[in-house]
């Protein structure tokens, strides 16, 4: 095998954490000895060991003279865990190939220097591109302190996320749906505006087996989920936040009493000021936030800048109708020149459907 093969290898093993490691990033380790792969290991969760220490401490092979092949910059600091440079250093590494450079104030360069300190051969920005793609929420969190956003919704082929009568469910196939299964579980949070719970009264949890169920959020001005939906009576079971402006202490308690917690934002002409909500949950340590509200709510989110990443399911079918909504909705762009631009990351063929993956430029 060739370098890159095995930093491929590391990166394939990362993505076996998908979910479990927020608000820390993924991370593969590979390293090799005279050809063989002699330790393997990735971060599997947060707050436990993270991949170099799993490689090393879980091989029973000597390591003096190995190479090794790590997706990010290895650890310099104690944490929830020692740092992972000086079992490096002490376990006689004599090559690391790095993938990603880890913008965490903490390590930034710091990991790097100590091991060429100690006289290990450091190659950086190897298959930097690919191994960057395992982590833009943690990039984006660690810098910003706010969560990355990711907007999905799924539409005809005419623009149509439901019927002129409202009907919507489902507009995908069954694969496509339980791809945002997979997706749910790899965010931190889920959020929807009251809309959405008034006419769907959704879960919004991870249906994915075995999966990590995401902190339910419903974006709702002037307090009007209702005490019977489901949100509410099983928020003692999933954690669910309502961010609201209304400043109502009774009107709290009223939902605090099903163990839902009540977060209050500054207004923006009357409704939640997104830019100050993602701030306060960026505060509880929400790396990221899935958007799966209905077209008034991703307009505002749209408006806001607060979008990073946006997920279009296109389903092979026309509705048609002047009143059937359609993604975006709200006030709208008037002049073109203010579009949002995006930049498409891929396209993929989902059951019958279609997932376009844009980022926000």
């Amino acid at each position: 095998m060739k370098d890159a093969q095995y930093m491929a290898y590391a990166i394939e093993l990362a993505k076996k954490a998908k979910g479990w490691t927020n608000p820390n990033p993924l991370v593969g380790c590979v390293i090799v000895k005279d050809g063989k792969i002699v330790a393997r290991g990735y971060h599997e969760k947060y707050g436990e060991w993270h991949a170099e220490r799993n490689a090393i401490l879980r091989s029973e092979q000597d390591l003096n003279g190995t190479t090794a092949y790590i997706t990010l910059e290895p650890c310099c600091h104690h944490g929830r865990t020692p740092p992972c440079s000086n079992l490096l250093i002490e376990r006689g590494i004599k090559k690391v190939f790095i993938g990603s450079r880890d913008p965490n104030p903490l390590v930034s360069g710091k990991g790097i220097e100590q091991l060429k300190a100690a006289r290990i051969e450091v190659i950086e920005d190897f298959m930097r591109a690919e191994c960057d793609e395992l982590n833009p929420i943690f990039f984006h969190y660690i810098q910003t302190k706010r969560p990355y956003v990711l907007l999905k919704y799924a539409m005809t082929a005419d623009g149509k996320i439901a019927t002129y009568t409202g009907e919507s469910k489902w507009i995908t196939s069954e694969q496509a749906r339980a791809k945002v299964q997979e997706t749910r579980h790899q965010y931190s949070a889920i959020m929807v505006g009251v809309e959405t719970v008034l006419a769907d009264d959704p879960m919004l949890n991870s249906r994915m087996p075995n999966a990590k169920q995401p902190v339910r959020i419903v974006c709702d001005s002037q307090l009007r989920t209702p005490l019977d939906c489901k949100l509410v009576q099983t928020a003692k079971a999933y954690r669910t936040i309502i961010a609201t402006t209304n400043n109502n202490a009774e009107a709290h308690n009223a939902y605090q009493q099903y163990g839902v917690e009540i977060v209050v934002t500054d207004a923006d002409n009357k409704r939640v000021n997104l830019a100050n909500f993602l701030k306060k949950l960026g505060e509880m340590q929400i790396d990221s936030l899935l958007i799966e509200g209905g077209s008034s709510l991703n307009f505002s989110a749209l408006k806001a800048g607060c979008v990073n990443r946006v997920h279009c399911y296109i389903a092979p079918k026309l509705l048609g109708g002047r009143d059937a909504k359609t993604p975006i909705g709200g006030e709208g762009i008037g002049n073109l020149a203010q579009a949002v631009k995006l930049e498409l990351k891929s396209t993929e063929q989902v059951g019958e459907d279609l997932l376009l993956d844009y980022v926000v430029k």
